[in-house]
């Protein structure tokens, strides 16, 4: 109470900060007639004054008022948009690396371009993340008129792009490109071989469009680099076969709130007998220690069948198992879940089983985007994320004023018993609406929701829009020039995805009706009457004549002014006593009606879908129907709800409205909100460990590819090595009888391939540990000096540095797999009264020390066994690119430094002589004859 009244004379911290900016605002808007004075070639020389400010030594912050009023100024000439005054604020917030949340229709894109042009003049390049390469694509063709008129360069990055291309767009001033994109590229750079095939130029100033969306909702699933491991489809397909004998609660116990399912003792005593008599089994127990590959792929089985859904969390599509993204409905094709839970999927939807995956490089978007020195955002619908906004990327919301007061109505939710009941609510909602040719939308949580609404349409007369067909809305044009209403309705969900912006920028039309799934981020502003780019670029396709192209135009143009004046008058007068009509009536407005036909998981998400109503102050109407058998009124506890409706009575088809209704599904909301949130949280403290890890290694990398020599790194390596070989058999101040000199010896053979005689120098009298330190160290010198002048200076430094880089990507996808391993088990720790992120930290430490260790031991072992051939003594040799990884080494060198690389026939190899071995695959039998694989005998160390 004390707050609001506080508040009341002193006004909200966000009411202060917008307040804060008025100045600059007015210095901008006091700039406007002098600019807009100036030519357009004095109008783009600006752009170079500015530069030239910053390297005299001016900061981004004293530029800002003229740098926005010259961007407003392009803006007007380019697009024939000037920014309003709360574009301007909007930009502001970004420029300090905030989250400017503005309603849906104000015009993030445009808002975007201030301080996008201003970070740009630092020369370090400006990245603008977008949720799909539909907008990348469209937002750096329109806002890159802009950028291009006052001489910046515009790059954007899609799916499919060469590494030539990519580097071209990360040059650019300012570069647009999808959140994956830019993780992918940063994880793909960290796997090159040399810096100038690195496509990315550092992380300087980013400004991420629907922020929430990619920050929050994308921000559980990490981005992963993988390559498959063996194939066991088979194995998939027996196992699933099973899944359908087993029975829900007699064999497994589902909890949804958790999305875990396990075994009872029934069900691991039944499932036990079916794989011992199919003889998948080994020993007799299901849990012995030679059945825990079995037992994993059970629960991934189960889990597919009881917790995932087809055309809700997936959907199948030519002969591919397709996530589709919860919060945006959207298809994410070449994302898999891990751990084997896709090829269960695809084995019950008996598709193709795709081999499973090694994880060769992963990072989280928490991560990724915490690299950017500046970090901003803009969404319509971020306040309620706040706290978890600031507590990870320490980025502050700021609510921005709309541009025209907001003219929506949000009524109370309408709470049925039954989904059925709901959906014929619903129904004769969308009648009424359709009578007076309000346009509607309505927004459904998955798929499969969105298609039974479909049906329920389709048997009340309505017929589906077909997109496939360019006149597919001339029917709707037509009824709503004529005043009738069509009876059409569109569906917008992950498998009409190629057709969303002309489904969404055509939702505005006179009785248009519109089911779509989750409506976050489409991008596409849904304008009452509807869109005359979207209609004008679909009409006139294929028009050469620009006088009947105009034409066209000023068509569209008229029916579109008669459209909006129908939408607005689509009003409702409704009476507030049935039983006296006319007596006591309200007034509902027109505008665009969204029905939700349920609630989300996050209040975001049903704001966002609400958002979609009243853009630029239009007028617009938004509405919930829930039933008691909706996933979350289901999950959170409905029973005593559904007991208490039936005492009061409540017959059917009847629902109950109040305040209270909403007020307690939004505490509902605020809790699931609250734990996802410590989810998040806490698996960001794990992934935390795994980042510094990470930024260690792709550091080091990145210094080893940038010094021309290593020779001095792997010197310090080998003497390290030698120097634990010594210390781990000859402790310090031990007397000569306590020493393993025999151990010693084998090790020193092991590793290094040396013979050395140190059981001799043992012998000798007074001898000390240091002396003999001194000793190995000098032979392994001599070895390695003979081998440096053998090949050349030049090629032992190409050799060095290709085994380097090589070994250590290796061992990090071997330390990544044991990371992966661990955290897995690692939460077993606390039955001990331990805890697990300690005992993670711990151990995951310990293993990154054992990971240098090995590194040490691996490259050295490698440079001291490997022999190169002369070119004249190999076969010949396919045309290689390779030499591309030095241009200062001579070809002839180059290809004997690969000889060792080559493929040789097996006919040709001396089992005596490795140098005739060539290159041998890890997985075939070692050239030597042991019997043993490769890998585990001479390529022990490759």
């Amino acid at each position: 109470m004390l707050g609001a009244l506080a508040r009341k004379f002193f006004g909200s911290a966000n009411d202060r900060r917008i307040k804060g900016y008025q100045a600059r605002v007015d210095a901008i808007n006091k700039l406007e007639p002098e600019i807009a004075a100036l030519s357009d070639e004095a109008l783009k020389a600006r752009t170079e004054e500015f530069r030239k400010q910053i390297a005299e030594g001016k900061s981004l912050d004293d530029l800002l008022v003229p740098a926005f009023a010259t961007v407003r100024e392009a803006a007007k000439r380019t697009l024939g948009q000037r920014h309003f005054d709360v574009q301007l604020i909007g930009g502001m917030v970004l420029h300090e690396g905030d989250i400017a949340e503005m309603k849906t229709g104000e015009g993030k894109t445009l808002v975007a371009t201030l301080p996008v042009y201003l970070n740009a003049l630092a020369g370090k390049g400006v990245h603008v993340v977008t949720v799909n390469d539909y907008l990348a694509k469209r937002d750096a063709g329109w806002m890159g008129q802009i950028y291009t008129f006052l001489g910046m360069s515009t790059g954007v990055i899609v799916h499919g792009l060469d590494d030539a291309e990519r580097q071209a767009a990360y040059a650019c001033d300012i570069t647009y490109g999808t959140n994956n994109e830019y993780g992918f590229d940063y994880l793909r750079d960290n796997m090159k071989y040399r810096l100038e095939d690195m496509v990315q130029r550092g992380h300087f100033f980013a400004i991420v469009d629907e922020v929430d969306s990619i920050l929050i909702d994308e921000a559980r699933t990490p981005l992963i680099i993988s390559g498959p491991l063996d194939d066991r489809s088979e194995f998939y397909n027996t196992i699933d076969t099973y899944i359908p004998k087993l029975e829900k609660v007699a064999d497994f116990e589902v909890d949804e709130k958790q999305r875990t399912v396990t075994l009872t003792e029934a069900g691991m005593e039944k499932i036990e007998n079916l794989l011992q008599e199919a003889g998948q089994l080994k020993g007799d127990s299901l849990y012995d220690v030679e059945n825990v590959s079995v037992v994993h792929h059970i629960n991934q089985a189960l889990r597919a069948h009881s917790l995932f859904q087809r055309d809700k969390d997936y959907i199948v599509r030519d002969g591919e198992v397709v996530i589709i993204d919860e919060f945006t409905g959207r298809m994410m094709p070449g994302r898999r879940y891990s751990e084997g839970l896709h090829q269960a999927l695809e084995a019950k939807e008996h598709q193709p089983v795709q081999p499973e995956n090694q994880t060769l490089a992963s990072i989280t978007f928490q991560n990724y985007f915490r690299m950017y020195e500046k970090l901003a955002g803009m969404t319509g619908t971020a306040a309620t994320e706040a706290d978890e906004l600031f507590d990870i990327y320490k980025l502050e919301v700021i609510e921005v004023p709309t541009n025209v007061p907001i003219a929506r109505l949000d009524e109370d939710d309408e709470v049925y018993r039954t989904a059925d009941e709901k959906h014929r609510a619903i129904l004769d909602e969308i009648e009424r609406a359709n009578k007076r040719m309000q346009p509607v939308l309505v927004g459904t949580a998955s798929i499969e929701k969105s298609e039974v609404l479909g049906e329920y349409l389709r048997k009340n007369g309505y017929k589906q829009i077909d997109f496939g067909n360019p006149k597919a809305l001339e029917k709707l044009y037509a009824a709503a020039r004529a005043g009738k209403p069509a009876k059409l309705f569109a569906v917008l969900n992950a498998r009409f995805h190629e057709q969303e912006a002309y489904i969404v920028a055509e939702a505005g039309v006179p009785g248009a009706i519109t089911i779509a799934t989750n409506m976050a981020g489409r991008g596409t502003d849904i304008k009452l009457g509807g869109s005359l780019e979207m209609r004008s670029q679909i009409e006139t396709e294929g028009v050469t004549d620009e006088a009947e192209k105009q034409r066209i135009i000023d068509g569209i143009k008229v029916d579109i002014e008669k459209f909006k004046e129908i939408v607005l008058k689509a009003e409702e007068t409704v009476d507030l006593n049935p039983d006296k009509p006319g007596t006591k009536t309200i007034q509902k407005p027109g505008g665009l009606y969204i029905i939700g036909s349920e609630r989300h998981e996050s209040r975001r998400i049903d704001n966002q879908l609400r958002g979609r109503a009243g853009r630029q102050g239009d007028p617009g109407r938004t509405k919930f129907y829930l039933s008691l058998e909706d996933d979350l009124m289901r999950i959170f506890g409905s029973d005593r709800l559904d007991t208490m409706l039936q005492r009061l009575g409540l017959k059917e088809g009847e629902a109950i409205i109040h305040p209270w209704i909403n007020k307690a599904l939004e505490k509902a909301q605020q809790k699931v909100e609250a734990r996802n949130f410590d989810i998040r949280k806490n698996l960001l403290k794990f992934d935390d460990v795994q980042n510094d890890q990470r930024k260690a290694i792709f550091d080091q990398r990145i210094d080893l590819m940038r010094d021309q020599n290593v020779a001095e790194t792997v010197s310090d390596m080998r003497h390290a090595l030698v120097d634990d070989l010594v210390a781990k058999h000859i402790p310090e101040h031990a007397y000569a009888e306590q020493w393993d000199v025999a151990g010693l010896k084998e090790e020193l053979k092991r590793v290094l391939d040396l013979d050395l005689p140190v059981d001799e120098w043992a012998k000798e009298e007074g001898i000390a540990d240091e002396e003999m330190l001194a000793r190995i160290e000098k032979r392994v010198d001599e070895v390695m000096a003979a081998k440096s002048a053998q090949f050349g200076p030049d090629v032992m430094r190409y050799v060095e540095k290709s085994i380097l880089l090589q070994t250590l990507d290796h061992l990090w996808r071997e330390h990544l797999v044991m990371l992966d391993h661990l955290r897995q088990v690692i939460g077993l720790r606390g039955y001990g009264q331990r805890d697990p992120l300690q005992e993670y930290k711990s151990e995951a430490f310990n293993l990154f020390e054992s990971l240098i260790a090995h590194l040490r031991e691996a490259v050295t072992a490698q440079l001291v066994r490997v022999e190169i051939v002369p070119p004249d003594e190999q076969p010949e040799l396919p045309q290689m690119e390779a030499h591309k990884l030095n241009p200062n080494t001579g070809e002839d060198e180059m290809a004997f430094a690969q000889a060792s690389l080559a493929p040789v026939s097996p006919a040709d190899r001396d089992p005596q002589n490795p140098a005739t071995w060539g290159k041998v695959g890890r997985n075939e039998d070692c050239p030597c004859g042991s019997g043993k694989k490769f890998k585990h005998c001479h390529g022990k160390f490759a």
